[in-house]
């Protein structure tokens, strides 16, 4: 029996099947790319996901061809040639509305004491790549992928991606994936530690509601502190730092000529032209 619930908003679907919560990026006609709409919608159903005593484990998935592809681009496009305006937020807002927003979503997945699976039916990209890392597990359709996506328009990256690559992948390839913006494909990403298992585009979704409901057909109280002892383990107590340094770094690179010509690039279909300002 499924229990749907009401997110607030038609770009984000969650519903509740056999003690799995899913929630499904729902904005498939932009690659369900990030709206305001859909991140406070992501958080505040995590947060009740958290603490329903009849979700036993969460799926995090996308609408149609793509998992998520990040920012809204041409959104970030359009608030550029506004920024003048006085209604217009300022860094500080910018900043503290991030923050926010990135402990309630990535920050959320990572640290809840509940085993939560990313389902990729394709592309991840820029935030969505870090939504992506930041759950348990990481199950690919042969069709998916993963980009950092941030260089091409000189953004530095937010949602906690490095933080949760690095604990991945060694530093190395870690630099390597942001730093060119280059597709890396289902099975290198499995090579590479990054997806646990590649599946058929057509059994992505089956395939990752069969692990959730083994998860919460399991012994969920040890779950829940083997996932608690594993990430303490590994974070030493630094994910929140961060969190935070990427969301100052990620504001102030979008201030710099190279993001917005990148964004107009983007908008315009043209190659970008970076001039390191």
């Amino acid at each position: 029996m499924s229990k749907t619930i009401d997110t607030g908003t038609d770009h984000l679907l969650a519903e509740v099947t056999d003690g799995v919560g899913i929630i499904t990026l729902n904005r498939p006609d932009a690659r369900n790319a990030l709206s305001t709409e859909m991140i406070d919608a992501l958080g505040m159903v995590l947060a009740k996901f958290e603490l329903d005593r009849a979700v036993k484990a969460v799926v995090v998935t996308g609408a149609g061809k793509g998992f998520c592809a990040g920012g809204d681009v041409k959104g970030f496009h359009a608030e550029n040639q506004g920024q003048a305006s006085e209604d217009a937020p300022t860094m500080d807002e910018r900043i503290a509305a991030q923050r926010v927003w990135q402990h309630a979503t990535a920050g959320k997945m990572y640290r809840m004491a509940k085993p939560v699976i990313a389902a990729l039916p394709g592309a991840a990209a820029g935030a969505g790549m870090s939504l992506a890392l930041a759950a348990d597990f990481r199950i690919f359709s042969e069709n998916a992928f993963i980009t950092s996506a941030f260089g091409m328009i000189s953004f530095s990256g937010d949602f906690g991606g490095t933080y949760f690559l690095s604990k991945l992948v060694p530093m190395n390839v870690a630099k390597k994936i942001y730093y060119f913006s280059q597709r890396h494909d289902a099975k290198e990403c499995e090579k590479l530690g990054i997806a646990d298992m590649v599946v058929p585009a057509e059994e992505l979704q089956a395939t990752a509601l069969f692990m959730a409901k083994q998860l919460a057909n399991g012994p969920t109280v040890a779950t829940r502190y083997f996932k608690e002892n594993i990430t303490r383990a590994y974070d030493a107590g630094k994910m929140e730092d961060c969190l935070d340094l990427e969301v100052t770094h990620h504001w102030h690179t979008g201030l710099t000529e190279d993001h917005k010509n990148a964004v107009a690039a983007f908008v315009e279909k043209r190659a970008p032209e970076f001039k390191g300002r």
